[in-house]
């Protein structure tokens, strides 16, 4: 076993009991530890549960994270309307990947009406930020 694997091992059940008690940011880090399969075995829907749990909270990269799952259909029924509406919280909080996200959907119409004026707002929030495939693409 790697040493970040056991470290992770280690550190589930404190970041465990702070997510029980409503902690965003540790339900964050119990998502990221069940989508990866890090200290815990790897479960996407309780990964989804858990990002579910933070993004309620308002945690931006929880719903960053949730909406790439709906998008993927990891853990969850894929859905492209469930995935903009997670990147778009997580947008509105200034989160680049999110933005750039976004942006995409609006610019394809995943999930959304195809919406140029959209797809390049959010394309230039996302390289006013130094996102490096929005800049390259703004």
């Amino acid at each position: 076993m790697k040493r970040s694997d056991e470290l992770a091992k280690r550190a589930f059940p404190r970041v465990y009991s702070f997510a029980m008690k409503g902690d965003a940011a540790a339900q964050y880090v119990a998502g990221l530890m069940y989508r990866s399969g890090k200290g815990v075995e790897k479960n996407y829907a309780t990964a989804a549960a858990w990002f579910r749990r933070a993004g309620g909270q308002g945690h931006a990269q929880a719903q960053l994270n949730l909406g790439l799952m709906y998008r993927n259909g990891e853990g969850v029924e894929r859905s492209a309307v469930e995935a903009v509406a997670w990147y778009r919280k997580a947008a509105e909080q200034g989160n680049a990947a999110a933005q750039y996200n976004l942006a995409a959907m609006y610019g394809e119409g995943i999930g959304v009406q195809e919406d140029t004026v959209a797809a390049m707002k959010w394309l230039r929030e996302a390289a006013d930020q130094g996102h490096a495939r929005a800049v390259e693409r703004s």
